[in-house]
């Protein structure tokens, strides 16, 4: 992939390193079911902000205190270490109000998150207000829900002779501490994720690995505040751990696959950021939202293909359940015909399954086909024959089905005209252990409750 502007690799790795950064705490908040924690943590930040700034003007304005901390009167109250510091401060008190809400209080923990980062999100918003009274602060709405991810390589700081945006340090740094974080406590973190209960037993602090864990959650969404703003903080969280949870079922891997997705959403949104507009005819789009558009387009691809619970191999695999089960019982009826001394046509099979199993007949059709591939029924002057491979496959079941209407009727006590559907349905899911159980739980018997055979 090329960028039109040298600077196009910046924006997309500064994206990166944001996604990457976001999707290893996002995987255990959704594990843990605590996905809008994330968007608590970036919308209660908002007061942290306004305070550092608000703290540091003060500060810098008391005489007092810069009689006693000089350093303070040069500092810049909008320096982001000051405003971090303050937004990291209110991220981890969010975690923390929101755990004695649903612990003390026996809150549940939705509304718990809710009462905490609305009531945080509006002392933010109405100390901004009083900072903007005083003409000493502007507040740019789109900044703050999309952030400013185009402009992020502008500020810059020199590293070994070089210049290097000032995000991509940050952010980068917040991935590695969140990367080796994870590596340290995965043990603990899988233990409380999966059986809080058992943690505690076993001596793994839970609520420890908790704090733990919203203070990563909430260092990232401050950290990546800034360049992709509120909206793309809680999709970076949410979105490619909820997309590798489809995919696999391993933490290790998923750990991998939604850092693995974050990525691929920050190059891919920012090439649609730059390269879809004009397609569609408007003049431009913002970056961090084509990224959140990326990662939503990918989650619906795995709903779509994941190969455990995604909707196609699931309808694929119910559907070549279907087609066994009535290939199974197509076999079941031409044994049964052998034993009544017939031979049956396609137009009789197709007939006797679509009154018996109400199954149309080019399903019939398909079935005869599957048993005709695999060897077990033959055709000769229009009438089926059941291959030796085909007959020991259908006394199986028939031999199944029967001893299941047995059981049935001498142990469940179940009127012998009401067991036949019953197994029907057991017949297939019997395997040669449990038909052997049955036999001995029926004993020497040699008849079904309709007076059949019961093949040996």
């Amino acid at each position: 992939m090329t960028w039109a502007h040298p600077g196009d690799t910046w924006i997309a790795v500064i994206g990166a390193l944001a996604a990457v950064a976001c999707a290893l705490p996002g995987c255990f908040l959704v594990l843990r079911r605590l996905a809008m924690m994330g968007d608590a943590i970036s919308h209660a930040v908002l007061p942290g902000l306004a305070g550092g700034f608000l703290l540091m003007l003060w500060a810098s304005d008391a005489g007092s205190i810069r009689t006693v901390l000089p350093w303070i009167a040069g500092a810049d109250p909008r320096h982001p270490l000051v405003m971090l510091t303050g937004a990291i401060v209110v991220g981890i008190l969010t975690a923390v109000f929101t755990e004695l809400l649903h612990e003390r209080l026996r809150t549940d923990r939705g509304a718990a998150m809710g009462i905490v980062f609305t009531s945080l999100f509006a002392l933010g918003l109405i100390m901004i207000r009083r900072a903007a009274d005083d003409v000493r602060v502007d507040l740019d709405p789109a900044c703050v829900l999309y952030g400013s991810l185009e402009l992020a390589r502008l500020d810059t700081l020199h590293i070994a002779g070089r210049e290097v945006p000032r995000a991509l340090v940050t952010l980068g740094g917040v991935a590695l501490l969140n990367g080796t974080g994870t590596l340290i406590l995965l043990r603990v973190l899988r233990a409380t994720s999966f059986d809080p209960a058992f943690s505690q037993v076993a001596g793994l602090r839970p609520r420890v690995a908790h704090l733990l864990l919203m203070t990563m959650t909430a260092v990232t969404a401050v950290a990546a505040f800034e360049a992709v703003g509120t909206i793309l903080v809680v999709a970076m969280i949410v979105t490619p751990a909820a997309t590798a949870q489809l995919l696999t079922r391993r933490l290790g891997a998923m750990l991998i696959v939604a850092a693995a997705i974050g990525i691929a959403s920050a190059i891919g949104g920012h090439w649609a950021a730059i390269t879809l507009p004009g397609v569609f005819g408007f003049e431009d789009t913002v970056t961090s939202g084509m990224i959140a558009v990326a990662g939503g387009v990918l989650f619906a691809l795995a709903i779509f293909l994941a190969p455990r619970d995604g909707i196609l191999p699931a309808r694929r695999r119910t559907h070549a359940l279907g087609m066994r089960i009535l290939a199974e019982d197509l076999l079941g009826m031409l044994y049964r015909a052998e034993e009544a001394g017939e031979r049956l046509s396609i137009e009789i099979v197709r007939a006797r399954a679509s009154a018996g199993l109400d199954v149309g007949p080019r399903r019939v059709a398909s079935a005869c086909a599957r048993l005709r591939r695999r060897g077990h029924i033959e055709t000769a002057d229009g009438m089926f024959t059941l291959t030796a491979s085909g007959r020991a496959l259908a006394r199986s079941l028939v031999r199944a089905h029967r001893l299941w209407e047995s059981f049935l009727v001498r142990h469940a006590e179940v009127p012998p005209d009401h067991v036949h559907r019953t197994a029907m349905e057991l017949e297939h899911v019997t395997d040669a252990a449990t038909a052997r159980a049955l036999e001995d739980r029926l004993g020497a018997e040699a008849l079904d409750p309709h007076g059949r055979e019961i093949p040996g």
